[in-house]
């Protein structure tokens, strides 16, 4: 069975995706192997024969050899040892440490029975430990398959019944498998954890003719982590563990590494700038002040005096560092946290919240997030008149974009009574039968919810909106009428059983029977649904009102026109034909246990309808891409849909114009790999749309994206989407999405919309202009405080503010206004400006000169309020300018100083002044700082209340150290007069007109420049 082309057993090394381990009657090890080859455009099983296949039963000609063999998952590459001497199949990791198997029990007899029967097989702890990270989504460690061949057993959940053949409705399946049986009619699976489509998908054992199929397109296989939605069937594991697909994606999760935000950057940048300056501007103190060492002052001590200087130039570092920046800085991503999560967006990293501002590109998928993720039946028709060459159609559109059951059905600009219509009676009675779906109508959280698949859930809806014998609805809870309407018409007749859909003859079925003879005219019926062209083709006649009429050619093709203009263009519906059987075959008489024979049963058909479908885009969604496109930000769906759909998607939204040409702006996956890198670089950078993509593609294109220095937001809901997620610089998780996205995820949609993201950049924008200007009010303070220090020392004139006055007033004073410019109101013309390079300057060139020009005045401000109470204050010493300046000169026996006591140049009022001073043009500073350009007569201060209730409180304490003891004492400061306040405000208040004027230069100037670069 297993022929090995290497001379050495021991040098044989075959690339394998698992290994099925069992003993021969002679002892010999026996390695059915699964390889590469079983997925081939031939459909082989490489050297697994189809008569070796393990069965029901358990047995299959030579496949007997294999029964209770067990599945090993192996490394890429797998070593292949020689038996053990003795005949025996026991495998030791000691001998063949490069087989990944530990074996537990006894050691199996040379005969029938293998190592399957008496040993467990399980992967090393290195692998098993390395798949848990995946929460809400385990990798299986073990799938042994059982004594009785074809069943297979996983890790707890997986849920397959114990000593079942094969795999059940509502098993989770526990490794990769290859369909080798399908044991019902249909098999239908959910792979959304894995794809994140919410349509389940339709699977069959037939060989996949393209060897690069995505994995949505192969549907022989069955993902690991993926549920049963219907059916039965048997498969042989290729890959379990880190091998799966799922297993790969927690592989690429491992392998990403974070990489910092833009802020966390800048500001790190921004410490290292401000930290060398302080530095330089301390020593430059020091050094200039070295000819005053020896004065008088210092008792003529070189020593004291340098002691004297280190202590100015330590204040002025004091100063200079802004000590509540990043508290305050903290305070304000957490408040921006807290809006963002009142607009359905959950930030789960706080630097993530000012990088949501610069974002360029989102990246984001179709279903459930610029779509509602609810199949909705929005156009239908039937024949108005048929035969003799002609066929006239009635067209309906219908209301409503969400599984709610409200919803008006209109020809052209009229509402119908549709009871008015026999074809459209008769097309509710096929929706509301031909149907396993139901509404339900969620109480807790307050909206109606699918039962079932999406498409039958929506011609459910269809029934009720339509309501065909006109049922009294007011009177009803919206529990009662979630399903009103169809119980209405399940009265009348009861389905005997249903014909599953299959893929060869695409329509499903039910045998119907009336509930009481007589109610229905011509007794049992036959109603079925499916794809047009394979309904249609089956049709003998066609209903008009109450009347069958023969399916002319004329009429048929005229049928099929119309359904294929649906299917294209700007809608792109998904088309669904209903047709009866009006005498079908005695129920007695019909083969059920036989799928071949229903194809047989559903001909002979007459066509009734059609309705078409789609996933309705969101209603807010349009408007929210046209602000996107006016801020400068690309939209690029991405998307497991095909390309036909995903583009009539992006027309309808503006993604791409009505008549665009998408040549090279929309790609398939297979397009993308087509491309060589530096044409995936091009394509990436001029895309707006990607469909039937696979979890590679989203992180090559997040990858293409960054080198183009674009900040991404990648959306996703499903374990697919988390390597993308992690990698782009904003990964947006949605609400209803699976454990592993969210833990990936900088931010949860709760609410799955677009329009979220769209708040949450506008909310990202006003966050860092909400944090330039707080740094602004802060730096622009601390440069006046260093300025001020730097005056003094330079011009030798007493000290105007001491370290503990610096302190209170950078750690308390100035923290309340800078932590309420977090509350600012966005700018006006925030969603009008392109996104800001994220390698721009934190501080700009610009901003730094506004930074120092505020800066230098609050400094001179300061300064020249202490002098003033020295030269000019009534209660002053009035001394000139020049005594001020050799302040340390002062002495009794110096003439110059003659009649002035000494100790007034240490009195507690020209520092109060000064503290006085620079509180005050502080506050003047953040009420100038609600916008960063706009005057303040566009947005004044009470658009934030909390600024002038922080400014109230910052004055207050202000007050409170200059008045209540023993704080007068322990500042060095004095209560002032009334005469000394008006000189405070005369010198304060003139910052307001200085910064006035620098915004109408960065209005007139510097935007405009911006603008046309």
């Amino acid at each position: 069975m297993c022929s090995v082309t290497s001379k050495t057993w021991g040098e044989c090394v075959l690339p394998i995706v698992g290994v099925l381990v069992g003993t021969t009657g002679r002892g010999l090890l026996r390695l059915c192997l699964v390889t590469q080859s079983f997925l081939s455009p031939h459909g082989s099983f490489g050297c697994l024969d189809p008569a070796e296949l393990p069965t029901e039963e358990g047995e299959a000609g030579a496949g007997a050899a294999c029964k209770g063999t067990r599945w090993h998952p192996g490394p890429a590459t797998v070593r292949l040892c020689p038996p053990l001497p003795g005949g025996g199949a026991w495998l030791s990791p000691q001998r063949c440490p490069s087989v990944p198997l530990r074996a537990s029990g006894s050691p199996p007899s040379n005969g029938r029975e293998g190592l399957g029967h008496r040993s467990s097989a399980w992967t090393r702890s290195g692998s098993r430990s390395g798949a848990q990270p995946l929460c809400g989504a385990p990798i299986p460690r073990e799938v042994p398959v059982g004594a009785r061949a074809g069943t297979v057993r996983g890790p707890p959940g997986s849920n397959p019944a114990a000593g079942r053949p094969g795999l059940f409705l509502g098993d989770k399946v526990p490794a990769d498998l290859r369909l080798i049986d399908i044991k019902s009619t249909t098999l239908r699976v959910d792979q959304s954890i894995l794809t994140g489509e919410s349509v389940s998908v339709t699977k069959h054992t037939d060989a996949i003719p393209d060897p690069r199929a995505v994995n949505q397109d192969k549907k022989n296989m069955l993902f690991s982590g993926t549920n049963i939605a219907s059916g039965k069937a048997v498969g042989v594991a290729v890959a379990t563990g880190l091998h799966t697909e799922l297993g790969k994606i927690r592989s690429q999760m491992a392998a990403v590494e974070p990489e910092r935000t833009p802020l966390q950057q800048k500001l790190d940048e921004f410490g290292q700038q401000l930290s060398r300056a302080i530095s330089v501007i301390c020593m430059a103190v020091w050094v200039i002040n070295i000819g005053h060492f020896a004065d008088p002052a210092h008792g003529g001590s070189w020593l004291r005096g340098a002691v004297y200087y280190f202590k100015i130039a330590v204040a002025l570092a004091v100063a200079a560092i802004p000590e509540g920046l990043p508290a305050v800085i903290t305070t304000c991503l957490a408040l921006g946290t807290r809006r963002m999560a009142r607009k359905n967006a959950i930030v789960r990293s706080l630097p993530s919240v000012e990088t949501l501002g610069c974002t360029s590109v989102i990246c984001s998928d179709k279903t459930g997030t610029l779509t509602t993720n609810q199949m909705s039946v929005c156009r239908m028709f039937v024949v108005a008149e048929a035969g003799t060459g002609t066929c006239r159609l009635h067209e309906f559109t219908i209301s409503g974009t969400t599984y709610a059951p409200e919803g008006e059905v209109r020809q052209g600009e009229r509402r119908v009574r549709c009871g008015q219509f026999d074809g459209l009676v008769e097309l509710a009675t096929i929706c509301a039968l031909c149907n396993d779906s139901a509404l339900d109508y969620n109480e807790a959280k307050g909206v109606y919810e699918k039962v079932g698949e999406a498409t039958e859930t929506a011609l459910t809806c269809l029934v009720e909106k339509m309501n065909v014998f006109d049922t009294d609805l007011q009177t009803l809870s919206r529990v009662e009428r979630a399903g009103a309407c169809n119980a209405v018409i399940k009265q009348l007749m009861q389905k005997e059983f249903t014909l599953e859909f299959s893929r060869d003859r695409k329509s499903m079925s039910v045998y119907c029977t009336p509930t009481r003879p007589g109610l229905v005219a011509q007794g049992s019926k036959m109603f079925v649904k499916g794809a047009p062209e394979s309904v249609i083709e089956r049709c003998s006649s066609v209903r008009v009102g109450s009347r069958t009429v023969p399916l002319d050619t004329t009429s048929r093709e005229q049928i099929l026109a119309k359904v294929k203009d649906w299917g294209s263009g700007l809608d792109t519906l998904r088309c669904l034909a209903l047709a009866t059987r009006d005498m079908p075959p005695r129920k007695e008489d019909m083969q059920l246990d036989d799928c071949s024979k229903f194809v047989q049963y559903e001909t002979d058909l007459t066509f009734v309808g059609c309705v078409g479908m789609l996933d309705p885009p969101r209603p807010e969604v349009a408007a929210c891409i046209a602000r996107c496109h006016q801020a400068g930000i690309r939209v690029v769906m991405i998307t497991g849909d095909n390309k036909g759909t995903a583009v009539a998607i992006c027309r309808r939204l503006g993604i791409f114009e009505d008549t665009e040409d998408v040549a090279g702006k929309a790609y398939t996956g297979r397009e993308f790999d087509d491309l060589s890198p530096e044409q995936q670089r091009h394509a990436c950078r001029t895309a707006r749309c990607f469909a039937r993509v696979e979890p590679t593609h989203k992180s090559r294109i997040v990858e293409n994206l960054q080198s183009f220095n674009e900040i991404t937001a990648m959306t996703g809901d499903g374990v697919n989407d988390a390597p993308a997620l992690k990698k782009a610089e904003i990964g947006i998780a949605m609400g209803s999405g699976t454990a592993v996205a969210k833990s990936a995820a900088e931010m949860v949609l709760s609410d799955d919309n677009f329009a979220s993201i769209v708040a949450a950049v506008e909310e990202g924008r006003a966050i860092y202009s909400n944090m330039k200007q707080f740094i602004r009010y802060l730096i622009s303070s601390n440069v006046g405080e260093v300025v001020c220090i730097f005056l003094t020392a330079i011009l030798g004139l007493p000290e105007a503010l001491i370290p503990v006055q610096l302190l209170w007033v950078n750690l308390v004073t100035d923290g309340l206004p800078a932590t309420a410019l977090g509350f600012n109101p966005p700018d006006l013309d925030i969603m009008e400006k392109r996104p800001r390079n994220p390698r721009e300057a934190l501080i700009s060139g610009w901003l730094f000169f506004r930074y120092l020009a505020i800066g230098v005045y609050v400094g001179l401000a300061t300064v020249a309020a202490a002098t003033w109470w020295f030269l000019y204050d009534a209660e002053g010493p009035q001394v000139t300018f020049y005594q001020l300046r050799n302040f340390l000169k002062c002495s009794e026996d110096n003439p110059v100083f003659a009649g002035i006591d000494c100790e007034v140049f240490e009195s507690r009022f020209p520092t109060t002044m000064a503290l006085s001073v620079l509180v005050t043009i502080e506050m003047c500073n953040a009420l100038n700082s609600v916008s960063e350009n706009q005057s303040l007569l566009r947005m004044p201060p009470w658009l934030n209340p909390w600024l002038l209730a922080a400014v109230a409180m910052s004055m207050a304490l202000h007050f409170l150290i200059l008045l209540v003891p023993p704080l007068p004492l322990i500042f060095q400061v004095t209560p002032l007069n009334g005469r000394q306040w008006v000189a405070v405000l005369q010198i304060s208040l003139p910052v307001i007109l200085l910064d006035e004027a620098l915004k109408y230069l960065s209005r007139k100037h510097v935007d405009e420049d911006k603008g046309q670069q």
